[in-house]
């Protein structure tokens, strides 16, 4: 009974033997992408399956950009950022014409089970291949961290230590003038990397989307009591869904008189090689998506819940959400000043 209610969708591999698996990377690409699909290919080798790579995601899918993987095709990937596998944009997979040709695409390769390694946006896509009846199994890869039904996805740590190197760098640089850096990260829905990197840099104002700040208070004023107390450079920072960055950093100058100034720092934090902490959760992520292929498992979101490796029904985890408190933001304030 148990069995029967983990299932979202009746497979058409239903009573087949899994023989062939199929791998990509879907939406923006995040550093462990390839330490994931490197654990995905050559776990399932040893499971006996044949391994297959599609390049460029679903766009690549329902074209037909398939190619066969060995164990040597993953070697030396580990260490590199983005996806070997490249990844792309697809308006026609967002149709139901579209999902429809990259299913019959999986039958024209004999693909009996896929992985997919992405964000929100990867999953839905994965989810409509489910519905159809294809297995499926999702990685989170992503480096906005903002998979509700995971603790961390895959790039986050990589990406939060890329913009901290950079604060720290423009931190002396603001110092040296006196000025007020204004830095904007990515997360147009998510403010995970501005909160966090934020309070490892010591920023004195971290504005995220999840939580809407009163400007005069909590930036305003919050960087002229900094002033009166004799601080004499400032670091805000700005997840990308706030607004616009340049706007706030002339409303900064403008009012307080304190010499303001922008950067950018946008796919800068895609790049790069994967922290130990990225190769570590892609491999296990990997290799617990083919875990569940093998125990015939799908529709399932591979996560990390309370420290250790689950999966979750795919349904379930695309319902879940999870934001980021004022008490996190409050805390940052607190030990900032």
């Amino acid at each position: 009974m148990e069995k029967e209610m983990r299932k979202t969708y009746a497979p058409w591999t239903e009573g087949k033997t899994i023989r062939t698996v199929g791998v990509l990377t879907s939406g923006g690409d995040a550093p462990g992408m390839n330490a994931a699909i490197r654990a995905v290919v050559r776990s399932g080798l040893h499971q006996g399956y044949q391994m297959l790579g599609v390049r460029r995601g679903f766009h690549g899918l329902w074209r037909g950009d398939i190619i066969t993987l060995t164990a040597r095709s993953v070697s030396e990937k580990l260490q590199r950022g983005g996806t070997f596998l490249m990844t792309a944009r697809s308006k026609t997979f967002g149709t139901p014409e579209g999902v429809q040709k990259a299913f019959e695409m999986c039958r024209v390769f004999g693909i009996d089970a896929l992985v997919v390694i992405g964000g929100d946006g990867s999953m839905r896509g994965a989810n409509e291949l489910a519905q159809l009846g294809m297995p499926v199994v999702c990685v989170p890869g992503t480096i906005d961290n903002d998979i509700g039904c995971s603790e961390y996805t895959i790039g986050y740590d990589t990406a939060m230590n890329t913009a901290m190197d950079a604060i720290d760098k423009l931190r002396d640089t603001a110092s040296s003038h006196e000025r007020c850096s204004c830095i904007e990260v990515m997360g147009r829905h998510a403010g995970y990397i501005a909160l966090n990197v934020g309070m490892s840099c010591g920023a004195e104002v971290i504005l995220v989307p999840e939580i809407e700040m009163d400007f005069d208070r909590h930036v305003i004023r919050r960087l002229l009591e900094c002033r009166n107390q004799d601080k004499h450079h400032y670091i805000v920072v700005v997840a990308e869904g706030v607004g616009d960055t340049l706007d706030i950093s002339k409303r900064i100058e403008s009012t307080t008189g304190i010499e303001s100034r922008v950067t950018i720092l946008g796919h800068l934090q895609r790049g790069g090689s994967p922290t130990i902490r990225d190769r570590m959760m892609a491999s296990y992520m990997g290799a617990e998506a083919v875990k569940c292929i093998a125990k015939g498992e799908f529709g399932r979101v591979i996560a990390l819940q309370n420290g250790s490796i689950v999966d979750v029904d795919i349904v379930e985890a695309l319902g879940m959400k999870k934001t980021i408190s004022e008490d996190q933001i409050m805390t940052a304030y607190d030990i900032a000043l």
